[in-house]
């Protein structure tokens, strides 16, 4: 597993991304991944998991997620195995101009994008409302998309029937030069977090001296290097857990750790669950 940057590129005419799956393996590939984009998700249906940063939760009845820019998160389908439709609208934040959201009748939006930052979940009436407004935009031409969508962000800023995930602390602020540098630090992660991860050669993927990389990276994503391999290594640890054939020793080992305790450690600090408990709830999901 690779945690990776995505790239998000409109198609011609757009100045957002619209796409919508309906159930099948492309649906429910595995990704753990950040993109710069503001994304809404809608799910029509079914019980799910969110994993978004250091934030695990379910959903019971569908989903409607709104996420800020660069909060590493799994797709919300990936263990989802009721027929359901998913729609996924990604923007960047100047995506109508870089004054754009200064504007007076903007307020409420740049409010929205803001709170957007930790992780959005809304409920209620507003899901429903708001999914089948997404899939009438898919028939719309281009402008009236976009008056659609401005509807849509309109309509979520207005809402209260809102949970926030408080993931914040965890989104990784990356500027377009440092792109290649991160993905070139998140491969290397990926390609080596099940053995041992050193930092000088972390530090030799970036052409950095191991000082001047600890400093760089704390400054980019506000954690130390050696936290965001064991988060990193919870994540896959996550996934793991799914599986019943393998014991808690065998995921922690297939995870990178070589101490069972540190591993629970770790996992209760991240997930604030212990082991045992994250694979009890994803049980109550799947049942």
């Amino acid at each position: 597993m690779k945690a990776i940057l995505e790239k998000i590129e409109p198609v011609f005419g757009n100045s957002f991304t619209l796409r919508r799956f309906d159930s099948s393996p492309e649906c429910n590939r595995p990704s753990w991944h950040f993109h710069p984009e503001y994304e809404i998700v809608y799910i029509s249906n079914g019980r799910g998991k969110r994993h978004i940063g250091d934030h695990v939760s379910y959903f019971e009845d569908g989903d409607l997620i709104f996420l800020g820019p660069n909060l590493p998160h799994f797709g919300f389908t990936e263990e989802l195995y009721e027929e359901h439709t998913e729609i996924v609208v990604q923007m960047k934040e100047d995506f109508l101009g870089e004054a754009f959201l200064q504007k007076p009748e903007m307020a409420e939006i740049q409010q929205l994008f803001q709170r957007s930052r930790q992780g959005l979940s809304f409920s209620g009436p507003i899901h429903r409302q708001v999914g089948e407004k997404l899939e009438e935009m898919m028939e719309m031409g281009h402008f009236e998309r976009l008056l659609a969508l401005l509807s849509i962000l309109q309509e979520l800023a207005q809402s209260a029937d809102y949970e926030m995930f408080n993931a914040n602390g965890f989104a990784i602020e990356v500027s377009a030069q440092d792109q290649d540098r991160m993905e070139a630090v998140f491969g290397y992660v990926g390609d080596n977090f099940q053995q041992e991860v050193s930092l000088d050669d972390a530090a030799r993927q970036v052409n950095m001296t191991v000082p001047a990389f600890c400093r760089y990276f704390k400054k980019l994503t506000r954690k130390t290097f050696s936290q965001f391999v064991n988060e990193f290594r919870i994540a896959h640890a996550c996934r793991l857990l799914a599986d019943d054939n393998l014991t808690i020793a065998g995921v922690s080992f297939e995870s990178g750790f070589n101490n069972l305790s540190h591993f629970n450690r770790q996992f209760k600090n991240i997930t604030g669950l212990s082991p045992r408990e994250y694979r009890k709830n994803i049980k109550k999901v799947v049942s």
